[in-house]
């Protein structure tokens, strides 16, 4: 399997977007993948922060497991800047909308004792397709941002005014290069690289064997997948599902595609792809 880059002209142009923007912000609202926060998390986005006070927000979490929730504590550390939510649903705004109050609550006191109040105001960033300007509809209570299940629907930044502050939506960035290709690979997987420039074959097949690695029953119940190599697993998910040509050969691309958006779409089950060895050497 050839190794996953992906960082196209736009990205380079939105990171320096960003960090010219940043001056201009109180807080930084980080939107990662709740089944993979830590192949999710680009560090080069945390660099631009520069200091400012960083809220994780864990988006998708109806689509993560109980093993999400360590993740959650490291990356909320000491102050619990790091919250759990699923922004398609109304009911993940009370919690939200919390946690990004608590990222400026010391600030907004000491200007409270001052005599005066301020808009404060918050840059959302994350790796394409986190659901940032999911996130932004959430808090805004509106279609206020344009949302897409594809990788790279926002483009350019926009300043959202929502109730008591601003938010700035911005475009999916990736690091420049993947230095770990089993991150890159859940990235793949949960639809943050865009599909056109992957080997969907492997990357299908990279999908269920770390899925029988790690939720046998999961592929048991769904396809009656109960081991084998990787390219046997994929043909039983043809057989149950009906993908076969004229001839009877196995319609590959229609199990591997089949595989992929059942994942992606919670078919499969509550699933975290990262685990807590994946957290080492990770500063945030």
């Amino acid at each position: 399997m050839k190794n996953i880059q992906w960082f196209p002209g736009h990205m380079t142009k939105a990171m320096r977007m960003m960090e010219q923007s940043v001056p201009l912000t109180d807080g930084i609202i980080y939107v990662l993948d709740a089944r993979c926060p830590v192949s999710s998390f680009n560090p080069k986005l945390l660099k631009i922060a520069r200091g400012k006070p960083v809220l994780y927000v864990f988006n998708k979490g109806d689509l993560a497991d109980e093993r999400c929730d360590v993740l959650l504590k490291a990356f909320a550390g000491e102050k619990g800047n790091a919250v759990k939510i699923n922004a398609v649903n109304a009911s993940s705004r009370r919690a939200l909308v919390s946690a990004v109050n608590a990222l400026v609550e010391e600030k907004r006191a000491k200007n409270q004792a001052k005599g005066y109040d301020k808009t404060f105001r918050f840059m959302v960033v994350g790796v394409p397709n986190t659901g940032k300007s999911t996130v932004i509809n959430l808090l805004a209570e509106s279609k206020r941002a344009a949302t897409g299940d594809k990788a790279g629907v926002t483009r350019g930044k926009q300043w959202i005014r929502l109730d008591g502050f601003e938010l700035l939506d911005t475009p999916g960035t990736m690091p420049p290069s993947f230095e770990n290709q089993r991150l890159a690979l859940h990235l793949a997987y949960v639809g943050s690289i865009n599909d056109d420039i992957l080997d969907l074959d492997d990357v299908s097949i990279s999908l269920l064997e770390e899925l029988f690695a790690s939720y046998p029953k999961r592929l048991e119940e769904r396809y009656g997948i109960k081991g084998g190599a990787a390219l046997e697993m994929l043909e039983q998910v043809a057989s149950r599902r009906g993908f076969v040509l004229r001839g009877g050969e196995f319609d590959y691309e229609r199990a591997e595609r089949a595989v992929i958006d059942d994942f992606r779409k919670g078919r499969l089950g509550r699933i975290t792809l990262d685990n807590t060895d994946d957290l080492k050497g990770l500063v945030f």
